[in-house]
């Protein structure tokens, strides 16, 4: 496999390692939303939203409308809650070994 793809898959990682990036995903996992919900979801002023939003877009993780003055997200592949879903597997049983350590 080339470099150039072990960077673009670094670089999908890079823009989800971020907790309010992955909060984003979360509200965004059944529906779009425009920014006037994710703001007050995230409970963060709304620069830094949109700072996270824009690098979700950056990595095409996420696409935007604009509907009016509203501006509605979405997540372009499903396939992102797959490798979120996987996150949380190897956390599971990464606490399970410590918890089995320290019993």
């Amino acid at each position: 496999m080339s470099d150039k793809v072990f960077i673009l898959q670094a670089d999908i990682f890079k823009a989800l390692a971020h907790p309010a990036r992955v909060k984003i995903l979360q509200l965004l996992k059944n529906r779009e939303r425009c920014v006037c919900e994710i703001v007050p979801a995230l409970d963060m002023e709304q620069p830094s939203v949109s700072r996270h939003l824009s690098i979700l877009r950056k990595e095409g993780i996420l696409s935007c409308r604009k509907d009016g003055l509203k501006v509605i997200y979405w997540v372009n592949d499903p396939y992102v809650f797959e490798l979120l879903d996987l996150s949380k597997e190897i956390l599971k049983a990464h606490w399970e070994k410590k918890r089995k350590i320290f019993a």
